[in-house]
């Protein structure tokens, strides 16, 4: 049922961007508002409102002892507000008071009966738990719109209920194949195959529906220049009202429609590029945002210490517009030591780095104009070129041990992909193609397989297995726990079901003797795949042909096990998997050491898990569990103490009566324990009292709540796991981080609890990874002391200039060649060139995407930016295409070693870097030809006179100066 509150988060952002009327009649109400991040703000009067109505509706209760009541008082936005919005607000809204009356409204399915069931469970809830003291409620009615009341509203309105009778849309329509016009790398020019339809097909009339606006944009420039002009129209009304022959629409539609008796064509885009070409295209985006993730300007807030290339770390301070001469721009504002400032042109965005890898409350914080920055970045730079030379050192090595590469089965490989039960995401299928060229290629493989829980790093390593297998390569699947053990084995047997590859497990669960049998198939050749703790590495384990060794959280083993796959590695293929990766490993990876593949996009219908951090009071977790409880759920709570989990256990029965409770923990004899998960994977039991034991990879899709005690003494990396240990399906999931009184948290643990809560999308593993490696520092990479000059220049600075320093011996330069950066580049030519404020609102989200503008390394990726940003905020205004056409031209300058591009009504004025690209001769030339016109200042600048009074001149002059000179 909808809440009677002002709206969701989703539905403000949306009128926040597209209906800025609305959004300004939503701030006129004053008291609170929702905001995208599911933030509050207050105001007095909206406090003090809220302060009355309480003491006159809940007289049973004690304010004093409300975390919310407290929260407000303070002005603090407490989360959960939302279920009390009656107390600020005379009147709330529904979502149907903003939908226009002549909105068509849907109804899939039993909706009335699932309204009825839904509202019995809030009835149910209330009964409960209203007379609380700490959290009481509001009434059904007041919170929830009634059953009655929604229906009654829904029949006043035009209406239509889905009914599936077995038919499709298509065939009502009379509707017949389509034909096969998609783009093939055959045509001798784009769009033949359509214009040949057309021509076999006179009168026929075309409607191509486009994904989003600048797909739309996109599509009109290509079919304008095949002389095909497309008409804009609203939708599929409007055409077949329409007289034109071909128009275009918006609609990301996935199939197209040919109605031969109408003569109408209705062609999706999917259906004219080809699938694969659109999911080859979204791979790429979703790769290179994975690849840049931590070095945008994310998270940015004021005060946060950042990095500028010339002059080091200083303080952000916002976004501000200066008029500089004729025209406006947007700068950085960072503040130096001696409250100097300093105004950083967006378009210079580049030379801007978080500053990271350490506690960024002790960043230095630099003087303008000293050399304090140069020592640092010339000290930074001389030792990252010694640790260059031994990265390409570990390299070199890596690449002088070889082995028999492996083979590829191509045919069993794909029906063996096809026995897949699910469809492979983008981000999985790189993943797998890049292990397989791994395992094709004579060198061992060393990849880290970087995956949010239950994103399908397993699936990754069943492949691996597989192609191991398939050469009579004997595969070790190595993992932290008995329990994960366990379920690996009875996944791995079920995948494997099909094919003649024999699959063993080893861990306390099984007997002496067992074990001993294992070992001994093992050392014989007689077993393909086998799964085991840590077992796995004692001196007594024979292998007959290890040819592949997969790690399941490596971070979960200890030192001696470490030493011990260190000597795997010198002789055999190694795929390490996990959510969060250690800094040290994630240090590595980033560094090239080892090879990294992230799986960043999440499965169909996977929703994130909404986490919690709340101190711990018994109110809140018998609400919690009792609301999972009431939906037919399952419940985790973790009590990571043996010693007293009888006692929490019977604590919890005594809260929720409804709850089946039964106990799980480590130091139980091994087949009690095996008894239990398997009594609470099959519902016998609804809530397990359980210590980290259910860490890794314990799979049970109906437990949705998970309810963690003193979550303030578990690591990031440890709390992301344990989260992701529900969320598993496609229901909603809740993770509940209860603490102690905030004064007794360290100031680490409060840094870990912020970023897990704020980090609450999906796939968001790698970014804590990040997180942890600010938190705890980034770990030595080769074990020598080079922490001190990541804390001098700052993380991302750090990895950027170690990328460079390898590049540059890799093709032979000397010692000493220039690691720190590009050379400085500007350009100006006095135009508005921005990201208005009234096309985009959010500072932040205008920062991050001036820092991608700024960073795009060719015209194809300023393109899709564009595309990007026309389907998020619409048509672009002028100033932000002047800011893309300026970059493009930046992008130019850099290539031909220009420093300085500058224009204005009077002409242009060029300054070349002392090793420029630009052939003398051709300069020389140009200024013989017209003298009056061109003119070398001091051997570096060059001057051109000439009248560009407006922004279109001075694109033009620039263009034709570049094509000129390059």
């Amino acid at each position: 049922l909808p809440y009677r509150i002002d709206l969701f988060d989703n539905e403000i952002e949306s009128l926040r961007t597209f209906d800025p009327e609305t959004q300004r009649t939503i701030e006129k109400v004053g008291a609170i508002r929702l905001l995208p991040a599911r933030e509050f703000l207050l105001t007095r009067q909206g406090i003090n409102t809220f302060l009355d109505r309480w003491h006159d509706r809940f007289t049973h209760s004690d304010p004093k002892k409300s975390a919310l009541y407290q929260d407000i008082a303070a002005g603090i936005p407490s989360p959960g507000a939302e279920y009390f919005l009656p107390l600020f607000f005379e009147q709330c809204a529904q979502l149907l008071d903003y939908l226009p009356d002549d909105c068509l409204i849907a109804q899939i399915g039993d909706s009335h009966g699932a309204a009825v069931k839904y509202e019995q469970e809030i009835r149910a809830r209330y009964d409960n738990l209203h007379l609380e003291q700490y959290r009481p409620l509001l009434k059904p009615h007041e919170a929830f719109v009634p059953t009655d009341e929604l229906f009654a509203r829904l029949k006043q309105r035009p209406g239509i209920e889905c009914v599936a009778d077995g038919t499709s849309a298509a065939e009502h329509l009379g509707s017949a194949p389509v034909p096969d016009i998609a783009l093939h790398a055959r045509d001798a020019r784009p769009l033949a195959r359509l214009q040949q339809f057309l021509q076999e097909h006179p009168g026929c009339r075309l409607l191509v529906c486009a994904e989003s606006a600048g797909r739309a944009e996109a599509l009109h420039t290509l079919f304008s220049q095949q002389g095909l002009p497309l008409q804009n129209v609203n939708g599929w009304g409007d055409f077949t009202r329409g007289t034109g022959a071909t128009a275009m629409a918006q609609a990301a539609l996935d199939r197209s429609l040919w109605l031969p008796d109408e003569n109408l064509l209705l062609l999706s885009e999917s259906q004219l590029f080809g699938q694969q070409v659109l999911q080859q295209r979204r791979r790429k985006q979703q790769v290179d945002a994975a690849d840049n993730a931590i070095r945008h300007l994310n998270e940015l807030s004021l005060g946060a210490p950042v990095v500028h290339l010339e002059h080091g770390v200083g303080r952000y301070h916002g976004l501000i517009t200066l008029d500089i001469g004729d025209s406006a721009g947007e700068f950085l504002h960072l503040r130096y030591a001696g409250d100097a400032s300093l105004y950083v042109p967006v378009t210079s965005l580049h030379l801007i780095s978080r500053y990271g890898g350490a506690d960024p409350e002790l960043a230095p914080w630099h003087r303008l104009g000293s050399d304090q920055w140069q020592k640092a970045r010339a000290k930074a730079a001389q030792q990252i070129e010694d640790v260059a030379a031994q990265l390409l050192e570990i390299h070199a090595r890596r690449a002088a041990r070889t082995r028999a590469a492996f083979r590829l089965f191509e045919l069993e490989m794909q029906q063996f992909a096809a026995e897949f039960p699910f469809e492979e995401t983008p981000d999985q299928q790189s993943a797998i193609a890049a292990v397989v060229a791994d395992m094709l290629d004579p060198k061992p493989m060393d990849r880290l397989v970087c995956g949010d829980v239950g994103f399908g790093k397993t699936e990754v390593a069943m492949r691996a297995a597989f192609l191991a297998a398939l050469n009579q390569r004997q595969v070790a699947v190595l993992v932290p726990t008995t329990l994960l053990a366990q379920q690996h084995g009875e996944n791995f047997r079920d995948r494997f079901a099909q094919w003649p590859v024999r699959v063993e497990t080893i861990s306390r669960f099984r007997t002496a003797k067992e074990q001993e049998a294992v070992l001994q198939k093992l050392a014989d050749g007689q077993i393909d795949i086998i799964i085991g703790t840590h077992r796995l590495l004692q001196e007594d384990v024979k292998f007959s042909n290890l040819g592949l060794l997969v790690i399941d959280e490596e971070h979960r083993f200890g030192v001696k096990q470490k030493e011990r796959m260190k000597a795997l590695r010198a002789q055999v293929d190694i795929l390490t998997m996990t959510a969060t990766p250690i800094p040290r490993t994630l240090n590595m990876s980033l560094a090239g050491m080892r090879d990294l593949s992230l799986i960043a996009t999440p499965p169909a219908k996977r929703l994130a898990v909404k986490t919690f951090v709340r101190g711990y009071d018994d109110a809140t977790v018998k609400e919690a569990i009792l609301r999972e409880l009431l939906r037919g759920g399952q419940v985790y709570y973790l009590h990571n103490d043996v010693a007293t989990i009888g006692r929490c256990a019977e604590t919890i029965s005594t809260l929720v009566p409804e709850a089946r409770v039964v106990i799980g923990h480590g130091q139980m004899r091994e087949r009690e324990l095996e008894q239990v998960m398997s009594d609470f994977y099959h519902q016998r039991f609804n809530v397990l009292v359980c210590t980290t034991i259910i860490e890794t990879g314990i799979d049970v899709p109906n437990a949705n709540t998970i309810l963690i005690e003193r979550a303030d003494k578990f690591g990031l990396a440890q709390l992301h796991q344990l989260r992701g240990r529900v969320g598993r399906s496609h229901h909603q999931a809740y993770a509940y981080l209860l603490t102690p009184d905030a004064r007794n948290l360290t100031p680490d643990a409060e840094k870990r609890l912020e970023a897990i809560s704020q980090a609450d999308t999906l796939g968001a593993g790698f970014l804590l990874a990040n997180h942890d490696l600010e938190i705890r520092g980034a770990g030595e990479l080769l074990g020598e002391q080079q922490s001190g000059q990541i804390e001098s220049v700052g993380f991302s600075l750090y990895m950027e200039m170690l990328e460079r320093a390898v590049k540059n011996l890799k093709a032979g330069k000397a010692a000493g060649t220039n690691i720190t950066g590009e050379q400085p580049n500007e350009i100006n030519l006095r135009i508005p060139a921005l990201i208005p404020h009234d096309y985009l609102p959010d500072a932040a989200t205008r920062l991050v995407l001036y820092r991608r503008i700024a960073c795009a390394a060719d015209d194809d990726s300023l393109r899709d930016l564009q595309v990007e940003m026309i389907d998020r905020f619409g048509t672009l205004p002028d100033a932000v295409k002047n800011l893309f056409r300026q970059t493009a031209l930046r992008l130019r300058t850099v290539q031909l070693g220009i420093t300085k591009l500058e224009a204005n009504h009077n002409g242009l004025r060029v300054e070349f870097a002392a090793e420029t690209r630009v052939d003398p001769f051709e300069l020389v030339k140009l200024i013989q030809q017209y003298p009056t016109r061109y003119k070398l200042e001091e051997g570096k600048r060059l001057v051109i006179k000439e009248e560009l009074e407006d922004a279109e001149a001075r694109f033009a002059a620039v263009e034709a100066l570049l094509q000129k000179l390059g």
